[in-house]
């Protein structure tokens, strides 16, 4: 008879709100605001508390999934309290080798024209909450929430994807050289 026997441990994870950001928790959602900026993330399976100025993460028999998950969170929470004090900025290079393709913004959406000479222009979605400034061959994607700038940096990139060409050859496209580091 094989008895198994999980290691249980208390996971506490604290993290400090600077001066300017506050923080609402309501039905597991925990809600940081400064200024106008709002960002808001959502958890479960453990406990948050607001003790001051500073969120604390807390599990009392978390197991070694469950530690992880606090970890996540924590590191979503503090990239949260990081965009919130400056924005995260991604930039994009524009490279072509053979047709001159154009760029540009009509609302929501970054349209690429003549991209490998194609007569259908290439159109990539801006998610809600992130500024795209195009200057000559370089894009600048940035926003308060650092998902939000990855994901419209990675949608633009993914758009100009080359298929079913030898890549050695087909070098264009647009792609993201400078990304946010995170925690």
């Amino acid at each position: 008879m094989h008895i198994s026997t999980k290691m249980k441990k208390e996971i506490k994870e604290i993290i400090e709100l600077p001066e300017g950001i506050a923080a609402e928790i309501k039905n597991r959602v925990v809600t940081l605001k400064k200024d106008n900026n709002e960002i808001s993330r959502k958890y479960s399976g453990f406990e948050i508390k607001q003790e001051g100025n500073s969120l604390v993460l807390v599990n009392e028999k978390a197991t070694k999934n469950e530690k992880k998950l606090i970890k996540s969170i924590a590191a979503h929470l503090r990239n949260a309290v990081k965009g919130l004090q400056e924005k995260f900025v991604y930039e994009l290079k524009i490279c072509y080798v053979h047709f001159p393709c154009t760029v540009e913004l009509k609302g929501n959406e970054l349209i690429i024209k003549n991209f490998l000479g194609e007569k259908v222009p290439r159109i990539a979605k801006i998610s809600p909450g992130v500024e795209v400034k195009i200057n000559k061959d370089i894009i600048t994607v940035a926003s308060h929430d650092k998902e939000l700038a990855g994901q419209t940096a990675a949608t633009i990139e993914k758009t100009s994807k080359i298929k079913y060409r030898d890549r050695r050859v087909f070098q264009d496209g647009i792609f993201i050289t400078k990304k946010e580091k995170g925690r």
